[in-house]
């Protein structure tokens, strides 16, 4: 865990890499899914109260959706990010700055929306795993995905290299040349881990004639196995490594050439390479830190913060 930081205003910095699989926080880390109800359920784990209605994070999975702010459910995900960071902390009440990202070519059109999305309230009172919070929200800044996941590592990207980002809806490509990012070669995919999940799924139907669970699928992208039978066991991981010849090949169509520059993959669909690909581990770095990118968001946000002379 790193260092969890306030300043002498008592603003709290919390980075939140609001991603379509898992919620991320810079020391926590949480499935996307939420139902809400309009009584208080039977099942009260990680339930969110929050004006009037019952919300229980973690349930089911979020469709992708290249914009976030069509409803309110991710405003209720980032609450319940805060509560996690702050309960941390030991707090329950605090001035918040939120530090969240975009994929990267989307930044520059969807990043005022989604600011004021996260800001709609200056304030936020609700109830998460029987704990009152009251938020007072001072700001908030949008990044870049991809880049902000590596931003405190840039002294490692001499020469040419490529970085990776894949999350579960989208893989963000951008170049960094010299430790310095090249703007004008950035990219968005939408070839995230959502599907190769729906690849499996498809597949192991089609040659088993059964449903794999969700739970299964999951514990087989971060593990590289998992307690189940040879037959299905087989049938994922040659579906998964299908799956990787794919983010190679959109990669090299990006004009990844390893024998002239490196690659960085981070987000977490790195696992999938690291335990379904074919690759040279002097050439392809795999960042394993989930939570990098929240922790990227809040440095970012941190430096603009100082620089402004706001903290």
């Amino acid at each position: 865990m790193t260092n969890i930081l306030t300043n002498k205003n008592e603003t709290i910095v919390i980075g939140i890499d609001h991603g379509f699989g898992n919620i991320k926080t810079a020391h926590c880390c949480f499935r996307s899914g939420i139902k809400a109800h309009e009584k208080e359920p039977a099942f009260k784990d990680n339930m969110l109260i929050y004006q009037d209605k019952y919300y229980l994070i973690g349930q089911g999975h979020k469709e992708f959706n290249a914009n976030k702010i069509t409803n309110i459910d991710y405003y209720i995900l980032t609450l319940a990010a805060i509560a996690k960071e702050l309960d941390l902390r030991h707090i329950t009440s605090a001035k918040v700055h939120i530090a969240a990202g975009l994929p990267l070519t989307w930044v520059s059109e969807q990043k005022e929306d989604f600011k004021a999305y996260l800001l709609q309230n200056e304030t936020a009172a609700f109830t998460f795993n029987d704990k009152n919070y009251h938020i007072e929200f001072v700001g908030a800044d949008v990044f870049p995905q991809g880049f902000s996941a590596v931003c405190g590592r840039l002294r490692e990207f001499f020469g040419t290299n490529m970085l990776a980002d894949i999350g579960n809806g989208t893989m963000n490509i951008m170049y960094i040349n010299d430790c310095r990012p090249v703007p004008d070669k950035c990219f968005t995919e939408k070839f995230g881990v959502n599907q190769c999940m729906l690849a499996i799924r498809e597949e192991v139907l089609k040659k088993h004639g059964t449903l794999v669970p969700e739970d299964v699928i999951e514990q087989m992208i971060r593990k590289g196995t998992a307690n189940i039978s040879d037959k299905f066991l087989s049938t994922i991981k040659e579906t998964a490594a299908e799956y990787v010849n794919g983010i190679f090949r959109i990669l090299r169509e990006r004009e990844l050439n390893l024998e002239l520059m490196r690659l960085f993959v981070a987000g977490g669909g790195s696992c999938m390479i690291k335990h379904f690909g074919e690759y040279d581990s002097s050439r392809v770095i795999i960042i394993d830190d989930i939570c990098a990118a929240a922790k990227g968001y809040e440095l970012l946000a941190w430096r603009k913060l100082h620089k402004g002379g706001a903290l």
